[in-house]
Protein backbone atom coordinates (compact mmCIF):
# COMPACT_ATOMS: atom_id res chain seq x y z
CA UNK A 1 0.00 0.00 0.00
CA UNK A 2 1.74 3.38 -1.03
CA UNK A 3 1.13 6.28 1.01
CA UNK A 4 0.27 9.60 -0.57
CA UNK A 5 0.83 12.88 1.33
CA UNK A 6 -1.88 16.12 0.44
CA UNK A 7 -0.51 18.48 2.13
CA UNK A 8 -0.68 20.81 -0.64
CA UNK A 9 -1.23 24.49 -0.60
CA UNK A 10 -5.04 25.97 -1.15
CA UNK A 11 -3.34 27.96 -4.55
CA UNK A 12 -2.04 24.82 -5.58
CA UNK A 13 -5.28 23.11 -5.47
CA UNK A 14 -7.38 25.88 -7.21
CA UNK A 15 -8.05 25.26 -10.53
CA UNK A 16 -6.71 27.70 -13.22
CA UNK A 17 -8.62 30.31 -14.92
CA UNK A 18 -10.08 29.55 -18.36
CA UNK A 19 -9.51 31.59 -21.52
CA UNK A 20 -13.33 33.68 -20.84
CA UNK A 21 -12.58 33.51 -16.55
CA UNK A 22 -9.40 35.55 -17.58
CA UNK A 23 -10.87 37.97 -20.11
CA UNK A 24 -14.27 38.16 -17.13
CA UNK A 25 -11.22 39.11 -14.60
CA UNK A 26 -9.47 41.39 -17.21
CA UNK A 27 -12.43 44.04 -17.99
CA UNK A 28 -13.16 43.49 -14.04
CA UNK A 29 -10.28 44.99 -13.36
CA UNK A 30 -10.17 48.55 -15.31
CA UNK A 31 -9.69 51.00 -13.66
CA UNK A 32 -10.11 55.01 -13.05
CA UNK A 33 -6.83 55.68 -11.74
CA UNK A 34 -3.72 55.17 -14.24
CA UNK A 35 -1.19 54.27 -11.17
CA UNK A 36 -3.59 51.58 -10.21
CA UNK A 37 -3.63 50.45 -13.78
CA UNK A 38 -0.02 50.09 -14.14
CA UNK A 39 0.44 47.72 -11.15
CA UNK A 40 -2.38 45.92 -12.69
CA UNK A 41 -1.03 45.29 -16.07
CA UNK A 42 2.31 44.44 -14.45
CA UNK A 43 0.56 41.91 -12.47
CA UNK A 44 -1.10 40.37 -15.21
CA UNK A 45 2.02 40.13 -17.57
CA UNK A 46 3.20 38.57 -14.92
CA UNK A 47 1.08 36.06 -12.95
CA UNK A 48 -1.56 35.64 -16.62
CA UNK A 49 -1.04 32.12 -17.40
CA UNK A 50 -1.18 31.19 -14.03
CA UNK A 51 -3.57 32.49 -12.12
CA UNK A 52 -6.17 30.63 -10.54
CA UNK A 53 -9.92 30.54 -9.10
CA UNK A 54 -8.38 31.39 -5.80
CA UNK A 55 -6.28 34.30 -7.60
CA UNK A 56 -9.23 35.54 -8.80
CA UNK A 57 -11.44 35.88 -5.61
CA UNK A 58 -8.56 37.72 -4.08
CA UNK A 59 -8.55 40.48 -7.11
CA UNK A 60 -12.35 40.52 -7.06
CA UNK A 61 -12.21 41.33 -3.58
CA UNK A 62 -9.57 44.09 -4.17
CA UNK A 63 -11.31 45.79 -6.99
CA UNK A 64 -14.41 46.47 -4.86
CA UNK A 65 -12.54 49.13 -3.23
CA UNK A 66 -12.23 52.41 -4.69
CA UNK A 67 -9.25 53.77 -6.67
CA UNK A 68 -7.64 55.73 -3.78
CA UNK A 69 -7.91 53.18 -1.53
CA UNK A 70 -6.60 50.64 -3.52
CA UNK A 71 -3.99 52.56 -4.41
CA UNK A 72 -3.02 52.64 -0.63
CA UNK A 73 -2.83 48.92 -0.75
CA UNK A 74 -0.54 48.83 -3.47
CA UNK A 75 1.90 51.28 -1.96
CA UNK A 76 2.02 49.91 1.35
CA UNK A 77 0.16 53.00 3.15
CA UNK A 78 -1.81 50.69 4.72
CA UNK A 79 -3.08 47.34 5.01
CA UNK A 80 -6.50 45.10 4.06
CA UNK A 81 -9.21 45.37 6.46
CA UNK A 82 -12.92 44.50 6.48
CA UNK A 83 -14.00 42.19 3.24
CA UNK A 84 -10.64 42.55 2.05
CA UNK A 85 -9.20 40.76 4.56
CA UNK A 86 -8.84 37.66 3.68
CA UNK A 87 -5.84 35.29 2.76
CA UNK A 88 -6.47 35.29 -0.84
CA UNK A 89 -6.37 39.11 -0.76
CA UNK A 90 -3.16 39.32 0.61
CA UNK A 91 -1.88 36.69 -1.41
CA UNK A 92 -3.04 38.76 -4.72
CA UNK A 93 -1.93 41.83 -3.45
CA UNK A 94 1.99 40.58 -2.60
CA UNK A 95 1.54 39.69 -5.77
CA UNK A 96 0.87 43.18 -7.22
CA UNK A 97 3.41 45.31 -5.30
CA UNK A 98 5.83 42.56 -6.28
CA UNK A 99 4.49 43.22 -10.02
CA UNK A 100 4.06 46.60 -9.62
CA UNK A 101 7.73 48.15 -10.81
CA UNK A 102 8.89 51.42 -9.22
CA UNK A 103 5.99 52.21 -6.11
CA UNK A 104 8.59 54.23 -4.84
CA UNK A 105 7.82 56.93 -8.62
CA UNK A 106 4.73 56.54 -7.63
CA UNK A 107 4.70 57.96 -4.13
CA UNK A 108 6.68 61.14 -5.13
Amino acid sequence: MESTSTTTTPAAASPLLDARELSKLHWRCRRGLLENDLFIEQFFTRYESSLTQRHAQGMRALMDLADNDLLDLLLQRREPAGEQDTEEAREVLGMLRQSGGTPTALQA
